[in-house]
């Protein structure tokens, strides 16, 4: 590799470094003082099930790419296991274990 690209490669790897503890340490250092409105408060409760809902759903409806509902697509039986599983018992790592068996089952007895 050629100084010219090393050196642009060390800028942009250190130009990342700084920006992204530069955003975790103003939190740190000016966060104490800071108080949001309780309407944003609120929203952000809702943060981490959106996360988690826009990462899970495209890949169980899209496995391959194309929206698949079909029997083929395991995916989509074992998220909708855990997820009822989840509403049910209220418990994360019985919605994870049921979801893994359903996804486990229906590819060994239907795909």
């Amino acid at each position: 590799m050629n100084d010219g690209l090393q050196l642009t490669w060390g800028l942009a790897l250190l130009g990342m470094v700084v920006v992204t503890y530069g955003i975790r340490l103003s939190f740190l250092v000016f966060g104490h003082g800071v108080r949001f409105p309780v309407w944003l408060e609120r929203a952000l409760r809702y943060v981490p099930a959106a996360v988690l809902t826009a990462l899970i759903v495209p890949m169980a409806l899209a496995p391959q790419g194309p929206i698949d509902v079909s029997l083929h697509n395991a995916y989509l039986p074992g998220t909708l296991a855990a997820v009822a599983l989840a509403l049910w018992t209220r418990q994360t790592l019985a919605a994870i274990l049921g979801g893994f068996v359903v996804y486990g089952l229906w590819r060994w007895l239907l795909v």
